[in-house]
């Protein structure tokens, strides 16, 4: 399974808050954001920082999404 914040970025866009800005705003360091930005996992404390700080619940910012198995496509 891999975990995308694709929903985290669509809502900084609609909020017009740059990521840089998200990061001062939250504490979350830049590398944490750069992670983030790959795809990978951060902690859930930083999930948290950024809900409270957007007002926002933890499914608006990320989602997990299963890997297709044996060459398969997403269901």
């Amino acid at each position: 399974m891999a975990v995308q914040y694709n929903k985290l970025w669509k809502l900084l866009i609609d909020k017009k808050i740059k990521p840089s800005a998200l990061s001062k705003m939250t504490g979350i360091a830049p590398s944490t954001m750069a992670k983030m930005d790959r795809g990978e996992y951060v902690a859930l404390s930083v999930l948290e920082r950024i809900c409270l700080t957007l007002d926002c619940d933890i499914g608006d910012v990320v989602e997990i999404v299963k890997e297709p198995e044996d060459g398969g496509e997403n269901i």
